[in-house]
């Protein structure tokens, strides 16, 4: 997600668009993106921290995006 302080020109965009498509008491919009990675065998502490640096490497702009890693458990019918 974009740091607070940031501008948001595409959640603006939204926050002014949904009165207009009827949906009412939204205080604010912030737009934002998602990676989802499947890993290989269990998610331990070591497999957190790598993925912990891949984020803060590779896949978010620090100076101005604030991310977070979180483990999801997918069922494995759903696969």
């Amino acid at each position: 997600m974009l740091k607070p302080e940031i501008l948001d020109p595409q959640g603006q965009a939204v926050h002014r668009a949904l009165p207009r498509l009827g949906f009412e008491g939204i205080s604010d919009v912030r737009q934002g993106k998602r990676f989802e990675l499947e890993v290989d065998g269990p998610v331990d502490e070591a497999a957190l921290a790598r993925i912990h640096d891949l984020a803060e490497s590779f896949l978010a702009n620090t100076v101005i995006e604030d991310f977070t890693v979180k483990v999801e458990e997918v069922a494995e019918a759903a696969k």
